[in-house]
């Protein structure tokens, strides 16, 4: 019973001393540490701050030194849950975003707040209501911009304490009421329909305004038209005239040329005298009803009353009027 008792006891010793010696040897193993890139270990020492692990392999003193925190250098997007805020007009808005932040100072990053993915949500978070009750609604949706630096410049206050670093603030939405969101659809779509109107009346005016003027331009244009028409018109019949005249003037140019060559003269009265029995011809239709002062059947006292005897033609190629009974004297005649 006593050697049972005693080979028991043997075996909880060696189970103890089997344990206690695993665990030596896990805490020796937990001393050898290997840091990745951008990663950073605060070690502690005896419960103070002892130093931080840049990446890279580091020994530890077992039972001494213990990694306290791991840290991610790296820029991290922390979102932040929607919250309620009134805008200065009284209107309620959900508003949530996302920081980007990352860790500058390890050191202050573990002891200077116990939770610096925390701190800074909370503190975005009471930033934007505070920016956000100084607005109007229809500005904090222009705004955004304005708030998310607002939020920026007070987190950049507590860097140095945190250990972060924020590099930006994103408003993802503002979402307010549905009762707002149908007010202000409603005007947004009136809005769009008064512009429509304006854009529309002042098409029409426009189209108004080309229409006259087109008016205008083709009324000159039919005026200019006319006129050089009158012009080119009155060109035209000036020429005619003047070709007229000269085709006249070289005619009578040509007449006396032929009754200036031998046998003119004689030919010129047989012409006259050609026309004249032509006409006395004419006279004798049954609608006319002439009185002739002379008598017909004597053709030579007629023809000598007209003086065609006395023709002659001056020197200047005029050709003048007979000066016998029937016809007055010529102006040449009378010197």
């Amino acid at each position: 019973m006593d050697a049972s008792l005693f080979s028991l006891l043997d075996t909880i010793s060696l189970g103890i001393l089997l344990l206690l010696a695993l665990y030596v040897a896990y805490r020796f193993l937990r001393a050898i540490r290997f840091v990745p890139q951008q990663n950073a270990y605060v070690v502690e020492r005896l419960g103070n701050y002892h130093k931080t692990l840049g990446p890279g392999f580091h020994a530890l003193v077992p039972f001494i030194d213990r990694v306290a925190y791991t840290l991610d250098l790296r820029e991290q997007a922390i979102p932040v849950e929607p919250q309620e805020c009134f805008t200065k007009d009284n209107v309620r808005v959900e508003v949530d975003g996302i920081i980007y932040l990352s860790v500058t100072d390890p050191e202050n990053a573990a002891y200077g707040v116990t939770d610096y993915r925390r701190g800074a949500i909370q503190l975005a978070q009471t930033t934007t209501r505070s920016v956000i009750g100084r607005m109007e609604l229809d500005t904090t949706f222009q705004d955004r911009a304005a708030i998310s630096q607002a939020v920026v410049d007070v987190l950049d206050q507590v860097d140095q304490a945190w250990g972060i670093r924020v590099h930006r603030y994103e408003i993802k939405n503002i979402e307010p009421p549905r009762t707002v969101q149908k007010a202000m659809e409603r005007q947004m779509t009136a809005e769009r329909e008064r512009r429509a109107t304006v854009a529309r009346s002042e098409g029409e005016q426009e189209s108004t305004v080309n229409d006259a003027e087109g008016s205008k331009q083709e009324l000159i244009n039919q005026s200019e038209g006319e006129k050089q028409r009158r012009i080119n018109e009155a060109e035209g019949r000036a020429q005619e005239i003047e070709a007229l005249a000269e085709a006249t003037a070289e005619a009578i140019e040509r007449v006396a040329e032929a009754v200036s060559s031998p046998g003119g003269e004689e030919a010129v009265k047989l012409r006259l005298a050609e026309q004249y029995l032509d006409t006395v011809a004419k006279l004798g239709k049954e609608e006319n009803k002439v009185l002739l002062p002379a008598d017909l059947t004597h053709y030579e006292s007629v023809i000598d009353g007209i003086g065609l005897d006395e023709f002659k033609l001056r020197p200047d190629g005029e050709t003048p009027s007979p000066s016998g009974d029937g016809a007055p004297e010529s102006a040449s005649g009378n010197e």
